[in-house]
């Protein structure tokens, strides 16, 4: 989730989707594809192929057959439709009702075919392509749920903060994602391990704890965290880059849960400490008194 990356059998399906809408909304004079599709398909342009419909399938066995764009794809499937009309139909479910589909790049296609604003057919388009990844969302949040700890939502987009700098961008995923080095966060290290807050000891360290209420970060929390209050997924903090900013400077200076092995243990030296050896004592008659002449 924290990667913006569905898995990969639903990033399939979603740019499958994404080609046949474009395949759609292509003028038919243009794109052979589309005035392949059958003769039902609801374009805004008449203009077919010569071989479009039952004629292309000449030539192939008699299981092939042209799909209606009104008729579902039988389950399971009686005949064997053409490749084109078995794409064309990932999109029936995102037109919801459209009487004719939108055409994108119009103004490739002869100016005498009468043909809505091209702004309408833009806002219709994108309307499909949004539809598109809402669907890729729904199955994403359905069919991979997070674990119950993780309340942030699937997300297509890289998060704001993922400019802040590569650490504090890690310790900032770790936090949301319930996997950082806090001792309420649940860990592969240590699951059993005692949960109170280090510094205080009066709750569970948990992000919310640490950022917003530890009293031992009180006086840093003062100087930094103007204006962040809140750290739940629906807080204004996710999508401000000034509160990203303060807070990302706030676990900086207050090494809010860093790796322990950022601060390793000092051991007692093993040898005796240091000291400066006693002065040297030049020898008798080192220093002698040289006359004029002798310069």
């Amino acid at each position: 989730m924290e990667s913006c990356l569905p898995p990969v059998s639903l990033l399939i399906a979603h740019r499958q989707r994404l080609a046949a809408l474009r395949v759609v909304c292509s003028p038919p004079s243009l794109n052979p594809a589309t005035a392949r599709l059958h003769p039902s398909f609801p374009s805004l342009s008449v203009h077919r192929a010569p071989d479009s419909s039952r004629a292309i399938t000449r030539g192939l066995s008699s299981v092939y057959l042209p799909l209606h764009w009104k008729t579902p794809r039988p389950v399971p499937p009686i005949r064997n439709h053409l490749l084109v009309d078995a794409v064309a139909h990932r999109t029936i479910p995102f037109t919801f009702g459209l009487s004719r589909m939108p055409m994108i790049n119009s103004h490739l296609v002869c100016p005498t075919l009468l043909l809505p604003p091209q702004s309408l057919m833009d806002i219709t388009y994108s309307t499909q392509k949004k539809r598109v990844r809402e669907t890729l969302l729904t199955e994403w949040a359905s069919l991979f749920p997070t674990p119950g700890y993780y309340q942030h939502p699937p997300a297509l987009h890289p998060r704001p903060f993922m400019g802040l700098g590569k650490f504090v961008a890690g310790r900032i995923h770790q936090l949301r994602a319930g996997k950082s080095y806090l001792a309420a966060h649940p860990t592969w290290r240590s699951p059993d391990a005692d949960t109170s807050c280090p510094r205080c000891g009066l709750e569970p360290e948990t992000f919310e704890h640490a950022i917003l209420s530890c009293p031992s970060r009180q006086h840093s929390r003062s100087r930094l965290l103007h204006g962040v209050t809140d750290v739940s997924p629906q807080a204004p903090l996710w999508s401000s880059l000034p509160l990203l900013k303060r807070l990302a400077t706030f676990i900086g200076v207050t090494s809010t849960r860093f790796p322990p092995t950022m601060f390793p243990p000092t051991t007692p030296p093993s040898s005796p400490p240091f000291s400066l050896p006693p002065p040297r004592v030049p020898p008798p008659g080192f220093f002698r008194v040289f006359s004029l002449a002798e310069v």
